[in-house]
C-alpha cells in the first residue's frame, strides 16, 4: 500500500511500521552524516505513512508550513554493523516503528540489519530496541517535533506547530518506561549527557574550538541548519580532538561508533558561528574506548544549540 512520499522499494508491516529492503549507495555511507542523513529521510518516510500526512508539505492551523525537525536523535549498534561501517553494494533490511508520542510530537525506531540476518525482517517491538537488541544491527531512535518558523526572517525563535491533517489516534504509545523526556531533560539542564564523568572512564580533558555555518554545506532547502549537519560539525570537533592528540586522521576514519546521542535545542542563521567545547573520557581499561561529551553554543549569545555523546573504539589501539 501507498502513501503520499512512499518510495518504491518500501511497505508496510502494519498500521504503525513500514519495511525496505536495499542496497547502500555512495550516497549512505562513509564519513561525515551522510548514514544520517539517510535515517532521517527513512523516518520521514515512515511517519508520513504511519500519520498518513505528506510530510513534505505539511501545513499548521493558519496554512504556514510545519516540519518534521529532529529533536533527539539516538544510535546504537551491538556488532560489526556500525553506521561509519557501511561500504557500497552493502544489502540491508530495514524495520521502522513509529509511536505516539503526543500532539507535538512522534517517536520512531529503527532496526538495520543485514539482508538476511535473524531477526531482521521481523517486527520491531520496543522490547527488543530498549531491553534485547539483536546482534550485528543498528538500531536509531528519533523523536521528532514539528515546528514552524516564529518569524520569517530568522531561523531562531522556532515554535511548536502541528499539521492539520496530522492522524496519531491509531499509533501505538510508547511506554513510559522506555521514554527518553528524562535523559534529553537532564542532557539540557545540565549540557551535557555525562558531567559527572562515566563510571570505569577517567577524564582525558577538554578541547574547545568554533564551527561558522555554511551557506553551502549546511543549510536544508527551506534554509534551517540541516539536522545533518550537526553531525558533521561534532565529527569536525572530534577530528580536531584527534589531531590536537597526534593520532593519525586514517585512525580517525576507521574507529567503530558503538552509540551517538544527539539533542537539538536550537537552530541558527546564516553567519551564525558556533562555539563547541568537547569533554574526552577514556576507559580505564579498554583501550581504544572513549566518550566524548560534545556542547554546541551560539558564539555571540550563549544559546545552547545542541548536547551530543560520541562512544567510540578505536582499534588499532586495542
Amino acid at each position: 500500500m501507498s502513501w503520499p512520499g512512499a518510495p518504491a522499494t518500501a511497505w508496510r508491516v502494519d498500521e504503525s511500521s513500514i519495511g525496505r529492503r536495499l542496497v547502500v549507495t555512495p550516497g549512505m555511507c562513509g564519513a561525515g552524516a551522510l548514514f544520517f542523513g539517510q535515517v532521517g529521510d527513512w523516518t520521514w518516510e515512515a511517519v508520513g505513512a504511519a500519520c498518513r500526512t505528506n510530510v513534505y508539505n505539511a501545513k499548521n492551523a493558519d496554512g504556514s508550513p510545519s516540519y518534521l525537525s529532529f529533536y533527539y536523535f539516538h544510535t546504537a549498534s551491538t556488532g560489526r554493523l556500525h553506521p561509519y561501517g557501511l561500504t557500497f553494494g552493502d544489502e540491508l533490511e530495514v524495520t521502522s516503528g513509529v509511536f505516539d508520542f503526543g500532539s507535538q510530537s512522534v517517536l520512531t525506531l529503527h532496526r538495520i540489519a543485514a539482508a538476511g540476518a535473524a531477526g531482521g525482517d521481523e517486527p520491531l517491538t520496543p522490547e527488543e530496541f530498549y531491553e534485547k537488541p539483536l546482534d550485528d544491527c543498528i538500531y536509531v531512535e528519533n523523536l521528532n517535533r514539528w515546528i514552524a518558523r516564529g518569524h520569517p526572517d530568522t531561523n531562531q525563535g522556532l515554535v511548536q506547530a502541528t499539521p492539520q491533517d496530522l492522524r496519531r489516534d491509531h499509533l501505538p504509545r510508547l511506554p513510559s518506561r522506555y521514554s527518553p523526556r528524562a535523559v534529553i531533560g537532564r542532557a539540557r539542564d545540565q549540557a551535557a549527557f555525562h558531567p559527572a564523568g562515566v563510571p570505569g572512564f577517567i577524564d582525558g580533558g577538554e578541547f574547545s574550538t568554533t564551527y561558522a555555518v555554511d551557506v553551502v554545506r549546511d543549510l536544508n532547502g527551506v534554509g534551517l541548519v540541516y539536522f545533518a549537519s550537526y553531525f558533521l560539525v561534532v565529527d569536525t570537533a572530534l577530528l580536531g580532538v584527534w589531531r590536537e592528540l597526534g593520532r593519525a586522521d586514517q585512525r580517525f576514519a576507521g574507529r567503530r561508533v558503538l552509540d551517538h546521542r544527539l539533542c537539538y535545542f536550537g537552530n541558527a542563521d546564516v553567519g551564525s558561528v558556533f562555539a563547541i567545547a568537547t569533554r574526552l573520557w577514556r576507559s580505564a581499561t579498554r583501550a581504544g574506548h572513549e566518550i566524548a561529551d560534545v556542547v554546541i553554543r551560539d558564539r555571540d549569545t550563549g544559546r545552547l544549540l545542541a548536547v551530543a555523546a560520541v562512544e567510540t573504539l578505536d582499534r588499532s589501539a586495542c
